[in-house]
């Protein structure tokens, strides 16, 4: 047997597999491909153990994602594709078959047709698309602390801001209500805080408040609020069966790595507390791809770090797969990076020095193998072509193999303005969530109750000055009533006097006669 059928032979028992799957193209060796029934198959049964797509710019790392979503939508599973460089929204337009690609699916024995796939753009900033919000309220005192790095003494104000609030039915919906409910527990509110849940220190809550107006300048006020999405929302199939592909688009984000990070985990906490457990469940419910995924680590701390962590160990017994897409494997926590199953190593390329360090690193988070030199192939690769291991039906590693990935079968290119208009408008969704919705909340009931503690202050200050003034003028009058008895009783002497006078006056004149 040739080095060439032992390997092919060799690729088929790593890849086969007796339930569904889908394929992502075919063995190579040497920079070959070797044909026959040598294809890279997953299991879908695999595909809730997350994954890497990794590789430099322009080497595919697009194109692979977009086959990956065709071929999990095909089987009716939706796809949630967080899109930052706006690249993706062609893979609702069906492609167009070129000399090239019909080339390359004879190289890999695999047939090629066009299509196109139901598609929902999304967004969670200003630019057009289905509104996707959650309120302050369904993040808890505890991933909200996280989110804004609080440390244990503002977290804990938060926890009290958050009990305040229930106790006294506040809904917390946007941060104008938090900031709100952090104003009034400071001045207004503060006796009554003081009086139920404790003394708040001022530094505290002026510290919270500028961690909340930071997170505001990211555009998180549009992000917080109602209509809150509905995860089910994510899991449609249409009417041929076809999962929905959701494309959040963040192209307008990519300098806001704190208002992602936020946006992430909150997506991600839902979905673990609003799916039921699955076992066993032969399928993932849905597959989420993160482009950029250095975004969310970047500026995260270390708290938000675990909890990412912690949601990406657990959400796969949900029946979730999180797949990250970068440049390099470096840029994902270890402790992340050791719970991705299928991972897909485009082409690296070295320059320097320190390139070439990293690509050696790079070439240790595989599979070691008997048919290539990792660290040398990994810079020979082509575009459209990538390492591949994954994990079969019983949770092993597949051998590692250099593949030649098939084309997408949509548009490898973005929509159209008007394309894109066009999908807005026709979306259900869009008519759902698009609409503005400010019922009353926390800042509301505190501003009606502010400003009528306020009226009541102002009024009986104006019934005290108006009781000072009566008192003022009963005081005054009764110091005038002695003088105005003195006064009557000396007119009474004198027109007494007056009266005696004449009297004797006119008997003086009746005796004299």
């Amino acid at each position: 047997m040739s080095k060439a059928e032992e390997f092919s032979q060799h690729i088929i028992n790593g890849y086969s597999t007796k339930g569904d799957f889908i394929t992502l193209g075919g063995a190579m060796l040497d920079g070959v491909p070797v044909g026959g029934n040598a294809q890279v198959n997953i299991a879908l049964k695999t595909l809730n153990r997350h994954g890497l797509i990794a590789g430099a710019t322009g080497t595919g790392k697009t194109k692979t994602i977009q086959v990956l979503s065709e071929q999990l939508s095909k089987n009716g599973i939706p796809v949630l594709m967080m899109d930052i460089k706006g690249d993706f929204s062609g893979v609702a337009m069906p492609g167009i078959e070129q000399p090239f690609i019909t080339e390359r699916h004879a190289k890999i024995n695999l047939g090629y047709e066009t299509k196109g796939f139901p598609v929902e753009l999304m967004t969670i900033s200003k630019q057009n698309g289905v509104r996707m919000r959650a309120t302050v309220s369904e993040f808890g005192p505890v991933l909200f602390s996280r989110i804004l790095d609080l440390n244990d003494t503002q977290g804990g104000v938060v926890s009290v801001i958050f009990k305040y609030c229930d106790d006294h039915t506040l809904p917390l919906l946007d941060l104008k209500d938090f900031k709100k409910v952090l104003q009034f527990i400071t001045e207004e509110g503060k006796e009554e805080i003081e009086k139920e849940y404790g003394r708040i220190s001022t530094s505290s809550t002026g510290s919270i408040l500028r961690k909340v107006i930071e997170l505001e300048q990211q555009g998180a006020d549009v992000f917080f609020g109602e209509l809150s999405f509905d995860i089910d929302d994510l899991m449609r199939i249409d009417e041929n069966g076809n999962g929905y592909v959701n494309i959040i688009r963040l192209t307008d984000i990519q300098d806001k790595p704190k208002l992602f990070s936020t946006f992430m985990l909150s997506l991600l906490a839902e979905i673990y507390s609003s799916m039921p457990e699955q076992g066993d469940a032969g399928r993932p419910e849905l597959v989420i791809f993160i482009d950029e995924a250095h975004l969310i680590f970047d500026q995260a701390s270390k708290a938000l770090q675990d909890q990412i962590e912690t949601i990406v160990k657990l959400i796969r017994s949900k029946g979730i797969g999180i797949y990250f897409i970068t440049q390099n494997p470096q840029d994902i926590p270890a402790g992340v990076l050791s719970q991705l199953g299928l991972k897909i190593q485009h082409a690296l390329r070295a320059f320097t020095a320190n390139d070439r360090k990293a690509i050696k690193m790079t070439a240790e988070n595989y599979p070691l193998s008997d048919y290539y030199k990792t660290d040398e192939v990994i810079t020979q690769l082509g575009i459209g072509e990538a390492f591949v291991t994954a994990l079969n039906e019983k949770g092993i590693p597949t051998p590692l193999v250099a593949t030649m990935l098939r084309a997408p079968m949509s548009r490898m290119d973005v929509l159209t303005q008007p394309e894109v208009d066009s999908h807005i408008a026709s979306s259900k969704l869009a008519k759902k969530y698009n609409e503005v919705i400010d019922r009353e909340s926390a800042f509301e009931i505190l501003s009606n109750k502010i400003n009528a503690a306020q009226e009541q202050a102002e009024k009986q200050a104006d019934e005290a000055a108006k009781q000072k003034e009566a008192q003022k003028t009963t005081t005054t009058s009764t110091r005038r009533a002695p003088e105005s008895q003195a006064t009557k009783a000396v007119v009474k002497v004198l027109t007494s006097a007056t009266f005696i006078r004449g009297a004797l006056g006119i008997l003086s004149k009746m005796f004299k006669k």
